[in-house]
């Protein structure tokens, strides 16, 4: 082994190889939105979890107040979910209590067919990634 090939280090290339992919992924705009809107998506079920707990509730007493099995609410909170319904959501934010609201936010991208616009949705209330002080805006049917 020659003494230039003990000293590389393959640990730091790996990474500045990993951080130059990584970046290549979101240089663009259209990467960028298409990384961010996924990124909403796959966070939305760790939100209701966060803000389930900063209401101090348990699965199971959400499910008392949504009138549903804590089973389904389990499912709701699911890493992976995805079949939330707006009124699914609406009714789980308002079963929260006060100081909690649902957000969404509806986007067009003047460069994309309408289309193809996409509406990512977020839980808001408690600390950390919940910011208190606002109502449910919208009553439910």
């Amino acid at each position: 082994m020659t003494v230039e090939h003990a000293k590389r280090d393959y640990i730091g290339e790996g990474e500045a190889s990993y951080q130059r992919w990584a970046g290549s992924l979101v240089a663009d705009d259209e990467g960028r939105r298409l990384y961010e809107e996924e990124a909403a998506r796959k966070e939305l079920w760790l939100q209701l979890v966060e803000a389930r707990q900063a209401a101090g509730l348990t699965q199971a007493q959400l499910a008392e107040r949504l009138g549903v099995s804590q089973s389904q609410v389990a499912r709701i909170e699911k890493r992976g979910y995805d079949a939330y319904t707006l009124n699914s959501l609406r009714r789980y934010v308002k079963a929260l209590g006060d100081g909690f609201r649902l957000e969404v936010r509806v986007q067009h991208d003047p460069g994309r067919p309408t289309a193809h616009a996409q509406a990512p949705v977020r839980v808001t209330g408690h600390p950390p990634r919940i910011h208190r002080g606002s109502r449910v805006g919208e009553s439910l049917p």
